[in-house]
């Protein structure tokens, strides 16, 4: 059986990160191989609590903009409810539709490699989308279904009390912040939502699209990782 470390190397590989060997008495560069920092040991429990337990019931319940008469099923979230880390995606594609989760096909495999190269799983996590329903054909979001279904996204934000958001992807910068800026102009600036740090990253299916901003989107992880460091110590 592989190593934590051997596949943590095999996913910064597959990112096109460079690694490092660390040298005695030298600055180190390389990715450092601390764990997630600000992220529990141990996953704690993730069971219903009556306000979660509304909220899901709420979401799957609600019938506010079409896409309610167009979708499978809702896509609520998953992961760890009391996570340090939150990621936000725009909207479920065909595979969450069908199967009722965030992030389930390639993106999400890619995803899970990022979370991996930061020593994170993903149920250490919470990942949830702007939309809880895919809109059909897998457009982009409309304005007025991210105003129904914002206040959706900020209970559970509410709940989990994340110590760093991740948007991941032009749509979901834009919905959380409330800007038309382009993706290029947010990275790497100092973003918040209901004063909480974001970080804008690319979404992980743009990646596969196009391998060669993986280190952009590595050098957006580290910021995030920083921040959550910061806010530990802070």
């Amino acid at each position: 059986m592989q190593s934590s470390e051997t596949l943590r190397r095999q996913y910064l590989e597959a990112m096109g990160i460079p690694l490092w060997e660390r040298r005695s008495l030298v600055t180190d560069t390389h990715v450092p191989t601390l764990p997630g920092i600000g992220t529990p040991a141990s996953t704690p429990p993730t069971g219903s609590s009556p306000d979660w337990t509304a909220l899901e019931q709420a979401v799957r319940s609600c019938t506010k903009c079409a896409l309610h008469s167009t979708r499978t099923q809702t896509v609520f979230g998953v992961g760890n409810r009391r996570a340090h880390w939150l990621f936000v995606g725009e909207a479920p594609g065909a595979d969450e539709d069908a199967q009722g989760e965030p992030f389930v096909g390639a993106a999400g495999k890619l995803l899970n490699a990022m979370l991996a190269a930061l020593n994170l799983k993903r149920e250490q996590v919470y990942i949830a989308n702007v939309l809880k329903c895919r809109p059909p054909g897998n457009r982009d979001p409309q304005a007025g279904e991210v105003e129904q279904c914002e206040p959706h996204l900020k209970r559970q934000i509410e709940l989990i009390q994340p110590r760093i958001i991740v948007a991941l992807g032009r749509h979901a910068a834009h919905s959380l912040l409330k800007t038309d800026l382009a993706l290029a102009r947010l990275r790497g600036q100092p973003q918040s939502y209901q004063n909480i740090p974001l970080v804008v990253t690319y979404h992980p299916a743009y990646l596969l699209r196009t391998p060669s901003d993986k280190r952009k989107a590595w050098e957006d992880l580290c910021r995030a990782r920083a921040i959550i460091a910061e806010t530990a110590t802070s």
